[in-house]
């Protein structure tokens, strides 16, 4: 694949208006825990508490943020509602699709959104992004077609990661720095 010039990749950063991310494997490490009890069977997921203090940052600073899962429970439900994410989709059979009408309610273009995904359904985002991002355990196939392969884990960090740079880009780290030594 070739790589795009770093003057080209800040520009796409300082204009985002939409992070679409996929949830188990982005958001979790993709696996997928259950409990029995006496009140029945209970879905776990395990999610990094630095990759959505990351969300809220890049919410403040005006990126709208979309989960699109192929799966999706109760506890996904409650992560997204405590982060404020913008958009929930599951049980999404076209990520490809839902990505797009999630741009049209946004008004926002395919150039102006990244999309990140671990897996085989997440491909249908990259079509729809103009940045396509993979964490560091994604599918062979998924970083074969990724502008950017990132050094941390699904469910640790990943989401982290991506946040700073887009925030480094924009100029709004430092200040995020300066607030948190107050």
């Amino acid at each position: 694949m070739e790589t795009r010039p770093e003057a080209d990749v800040r520009a796409l950063f300082t204009r985002v208006k939409l992070l679409a991310l996929d949830v188990d494997g982005v958001m979790t490490d993709g696996k997928v825990v259950y409990s029995a009890g006496e009140d029945g069977v209970r879905e776990v997921q395990s999610f990094d508490v630095q990759d959505g203090i990351a969300l809220r940052w890049l919410s403040k600073a005006g990126i709208k943020i979309v989960w699109i899962t192929g799966r999706g429970c109760k506890v996904t439900e409650h992560r997204a509602a405590e982060l404020k994410i913008d958009a929930l989709e599951m049980q999404v059979v076209s990520k490809r699709e839902v990505l797009a009408r999630l741009q049209e309610r946004f008004g926002v273009k395919a150039d102006e959104t990244i999309a990140m995904g671990d897996d085989l359904p997440d491909l249908g985002m990259r079509a729809r992004a103009g940045y396509f991002v993979a964490p560091a355990n994604a599918r062979a196939e998924v970083r074969d077609v990724s502008d950017l392969i990132l050094s941390r884990a699904g469910g640790d960090g990943a989401v982290r990661e991506l946040a700073e740079m887009l925030l480094r880009a924009r100029g709004a780290w430092q200040g995020l720095i300066d607030a948190a030594a107050r």
